[in-house]
This record gives C-alpha cells, structure tokens and sequence, in this order.
C-alpha cells in the first residue's frame, strides 16, 4: 500500500536569492516532515537563485511570473490566472511578497485554491513611487487574504492596519532560525578570522541587503568614529544589492579601503557571525531581522536601531540606539561595551526558550496547512 502524496503549498516570494524573508522559508522548509508537506515557490523572474538548487534537491518546484509593474497589471493577472489552470493541486498559498498579495491571492481563491495567506515581514516600503505603489495595491489585502500573518507587531500595523490587529485577525509567527547552525564556536571563529586576515582584529559585522532599509551609509559613518577610536577595528560586510557601490564610494572616500571587507552573498553566513565581535544594525525599517536573532544564538553583542522591533530582543545582549543621533555616539557605545562584547557565550538555549527555534515551528506550521487553517499553536494574535 502506498504512502499518500504530501499536499503541497506555493510560497510566494521576489527571487530564490539569499534575502530575509527567502532564508526564514528555507529554514523552515529544511525541518519541515517533506513526507507530509512540500513546498514550491513561484518567484517573480526567471533568473535562478542562490537556493535554487537546494530547493529542487528537497523535492520542490519552482515557477515564475513576470514581475509586476504596474503599468502590466492585466497581463501579470493573466499570467496568474493561467498558472493555476495549469497548476491546481495546492492545498496553499503562501503569500510573502505582499506587494502584490492583494492580486494574486484572490484569483488563487477563485482558482479553488483552499488556503490563502498573506504574510507581513517588513514594517515599511521602499522609497518614492514605487513604495507609494506598493501601499495602495496592498490597502485592501486584510479582506483578500484568509489569514493575515505578520512576523512582529510593526510590520502588521504597516500591512494590515491597527483596526485589523485589535479585531484578532491577524496572527503573529516568530522569525524563527535553525539554532543549531548559530552556536559560538572558538575553532570556526579562529579559522574563519585567519583566512580572512582579521585574526588579531576588532571586528564589526553586518549582514544584510545593500539598500535604503539596511542603512549602510550610516553603518560606515559609525565605523568611520570607531576607527578614530581603535586602530585595529575592521568592517565586515555581507550581502548584495543596489547601493554597494555608492557604499564603496564612500569607504574609498573616508580612506577606510584597507579597513573595509565586502564580502558578496555567502549561503554559510554561520560561520561569519562567529568571526565577528560585535554586530551592528542601523536599519531605517524592518520586519522582525532573522539576522539579529542569528547573532544573538552566536553570542553576539547586537546594536541595533530603534526603528527594528522590541520583538528581536531575544536576549540581554539587544542594544537600541537612536539613529538620528550623530554616527559618534554608536561608535561610543560600541566601545563602552567592547570588552564585555569578546565574553561569548552560547545563546542558542534562550532563543529556544523564546520559541524562535524553527524545529518547533515547523511542526506547528504542518499542522497548520495539513489541517487546512487551524491557526498554528505558537503563534499570538
């Protein structure tokens, strides 16, 4: 007698790079019972993705659609319309890319599809027409949706409204993070600042996108002070994006070349928070950032601006600083607590306590989608 078929859900996402909202679904799919739940992914391009491989390596599929630019508004209906002519064995879709939730969620709907979710994970939009777009396509998305999630309480009173949060419709899912790959370990941390030249250094880490949220621009301003305060201080940064090379510039600019490492997108970005001394976090907006929970599960000292949630305080190792004050009193900060900031300790048992460890998170979310809308049990509304 054969096992039956794991029903299968549609995550809705930009891309299948490496990105927050994309590294939280891959943890979770990487824990999830395969056996009962699968995923697939429908992306808005047709390029491949840094998890494009791991993602048909679990079993899952990927689609695309063109992106969506407003003046092509029927054709990306269209384009949703006959994917799920084509594609009607769904038992959900999941929907992260909000911007366009409000669209495509109801013509799943239509299509039969039983299960709708929209998922809110950042609390603000991009600058200009674009972020303007996005606020008015998703206005009304809470009444196109079956379930509202948001992944703290900022970015459900930016998607969903204050009036919505207060009705209970909208549940709050942790961010969570595979603990185990986050633990401090003294010999990664030795080999990783060896190979990069950095072994007898104070090292500032940051991990994130080079774009208008992440503030790049002031991070580099504030290491800028710091190395007026320390000569052996290092900037490490990860990712990619738009503005890496206006940040470029301006380390070329302030004579911090040598002192600057960019170090692109890395799949392995465990093995760099155990590099680092101390992680620092200007974001102009954010969800809830995956990226600070990972630190603190690695020990990690955290300065983080008080535009990000409360909710990412997941320890005592959480500073909130305001960004609009001058860049030298981050770097001050910074230095009061350096010598506290090399006192490591392994964090991942408190991050569990908090219920931000995705193993318990995936069991709630198979129950969640097997049951075909059972609010999951970890979650707050």
């Amino acid at each position: 007698m054969s096992m039956a078929e794991p029903i299968r859900v549609l995550n809705v996402l930009g891309t299948t790079n490496l990105g927050g909202a994309e590294s939280r679904v891959m943890e979770l799919y990487r824990a999830l019972d395969r056996d009962r739940v699968q995923f697939d992914f429908m992306v808005h391009t047709d390029k491949e993705g840094q998890y494009s491989g791991e993602i048909r390596r679990l079993g899952g599929r990927i689609y695309s659609v063109p992106r969506f630019k407003g003046i092509n508004l029927l054709a990306y209906k269209r384009a949703w319309k006959k994917f799920f002519e084509e594609h009607g064995d769904f038992a959900a879709v999941h929907g992260h890319m909000t911007s366009t939730a409000a669209i495509y969620l109801p013509i799943a709907k239509k299509a039969g599809i039983p299960l709708t979710i929209a998922h809110a994970r950042s609390a603000g939009v991009d600058r200009g027409i674009k972020g303007l777009m996005t606020r008015v396509i998703r206005r009304p998305l809470k009444y196109r949706a079956d379930y509202c999630f948001t992944c703290s309480a900022e970015a459900a009173e930016a998607v969903y409204g204050r009036k919505w949060i207060e009705k209970g419709c909208v549940w709050t899912i942790p961010n969570a993070i595979d603990t185990e790959r986050f633990g401090f370990n003294p010999a990664v941390r030795a080999e990783v600042r060896e190979s990069l030249g950095i072994a007898d250094k104070f090292v500032i880490g940051h991990i994130g996108r080079f774009g208008f949220m992440k503030n790049h621009q002031y991070l580099t301003a504030v290491f800028a002070e710091l190395c007026k305060m320390r000569d052996d201080a290092v900037l490490v940064l990860i990712g990619k994006g738009e503005l890496e090379e206006s940040v470029r510039t301006q380390v070329n600019g302030l004579g911090l070349a040598d002192k600057v490492l960019f170090l692109g997108s890395r799949l392995d970005v465990e093995r760099y928070y155990q590099a680092f001394d101390y992680f620092v976090f200007p974001s102009t907006f954010e969800g809830l950032p995956g990226s600070v929970a990972e630190a603190q599960a690695s020990g990690l000292r955290c300065l983080v601006s008080d535009k990000v949630t409360r909710e990412v305080a997941l320890t005592e190792l959480v500073t909130y600083k305001s960004i609009a004050e001058p860049a030298v009193n981050w770097a001050a900060e910074i230095m009061r607590n350096a010598r506290k900031a090399l006192e490591r300790e392994d964090m991942r048992a408190a991050i569990v306590e908090k219920n931000f460890d995705v193993r318990h998170q995936a069991a709630e979310m198979e129950a969640f989608y097997v049951s075909g809308g059972n609010p999951p049990g970890n979650v707050t509304r």
